[in-house]
């Protein structure tokens, strides 16, 4: 196995629970360790991190490293983020002082990635780099795009306590290169995480895969946000219903100058949202713990890459607007 020491760098909800899941899954045939802060790391220090999968009252308990500083940990095979897309610029030093030669990055992000542009064939912006979410190219100088495997996460989790993670769902990953090649570094990740019981799928087309996830997220994160509704009541409401549609429409027509192929109608995600359940999204999750809240690449870049293509977004530039605001009031 060529990933034999493998981080955690940001291990709170998601991170924490695949942390749990690698240390679980590969046993001595892998050494974990994660990066973490606060209350969160004071308990796994003490106790190990819990893990409450979908439906059991048994959590899976894994005593793993746990630091508030990465440079105490030695270079690693493998980097698993689990930061959102505004945190990773702080972040850039200490993800890049655990790198090798050949280390390889995972970036678990919801939105736009940094490295969006790297490699791309499906639209003629190859290597754009993108200020908003890369300010002075931090992570395109420190991390390297080149290292990116980028993966795309449909698992609901939640810090429930201090130590302890809670999954809503049995989720899936997938995962792809930038450059949309097949590689073995790809299919090596593809089957350790497999092994640690991770459903993995993995694609020739990591973009579309993006897409589909934001024309979710780019609407049901800000107005869940904006309204403190869970998906269940959002949807309950015909006019928020209705603003759901036309965000997920706007998202569409920017994704498909991009090149961007999709795998369902408008009316059809409309319809799976109305099954998804009573879910607190993790935009609406942060609000409530008085956290920062990830607008840029879930919104702002719908409005930004809008403008790159020369598609109109107006009701998504509304909800940027009052969600930004509603960022600022929560924080001060």
């Amino acid at each position: 196995m060529p990933f034999r020491t493998i981080c955690i760098y940001g291990a709170g909800a998601l991170g924490g629970a695949m942390a749990v899941k690698l240390a679980a899954g590969l046993g001595t045939g892998a050494t974990i360790s994660v990066v973490a802060r606060g209350a969160h790391l004071d308990a796994m220090r003490k106790n190990g991190l819990d893990l409450f999968e979908a439906g059991s009252e048994t959590p899976i308990n894994a005593r793993i490293t746990a630091t508030d500083d990465p440079s105490a940990l030695p270079p690693q095979d493998l980097i698993v983020t689990g930061l959102k897309g505004h945190q990773l610029g702080p972040a850039a030093e200490g993800i890049a002082n655990l790198l090798k030669d050949r280390t390889r990055v995972v970036m678990i992000l919801n939105g736009i990635p940094w490295w969006y542009f790297h490699r791309d064939r499906q639209s003629p912006h190859a290597e754009l780099q993108l200020e908003d979410l890369d300010p002075g190219g931090r992570l395109w100088r420190l991390i390297g795009p080149q290292r990116v495997i980028g993966c795309v996460a449909y698992q609901g989790a939640e810090v429930i306590n201090p130590g302890q993670v809670k999954l809503s769902n049995d989720g899936r990953f997938i995962l792809g290169e930038p450059c949309g090649e097949p590689s073995a570094d790809l299919d090596a990740i593809a089957a350790l995480f497999s092994r640690a019981g991770l459903s993995i799928t993995a694609t020739q087309r990591i973009r579309d895969e993006i897409w589909n996830k934001l024309t979710g997220n780019a609407a049901f994160n800000p107005i869940s946000a904006l309204t403190r509704a869970l998906m269940t009541d959002i949807m309950a409401n015909p006019a928020l219903a209705e603003t759901v549609g036309k965000v997920m429409t706007e998202v569409r027509t920017v994704g498909r100058a991009l090149g961007a192929r999709f795998d369902s109608t408008i009316e059809e995600r409309l319809e799976q949202s109305r099954h998804v359940g009573a879910v607190r999204t993790s935009m609406l999750q942060d609000l409530l713990a008085g956290k920062p809240l990830e607008i840029v690449p879930l919104t702002g870049m719908i409005i930004t890459l809008g403008r790159l293509v020369s598609v109109p977004t107006p009701v998504s530039e509304t909800v940027f607007a009052l969600v930004s605001q509603l960022d600022r009031e929560n924080q001060r």
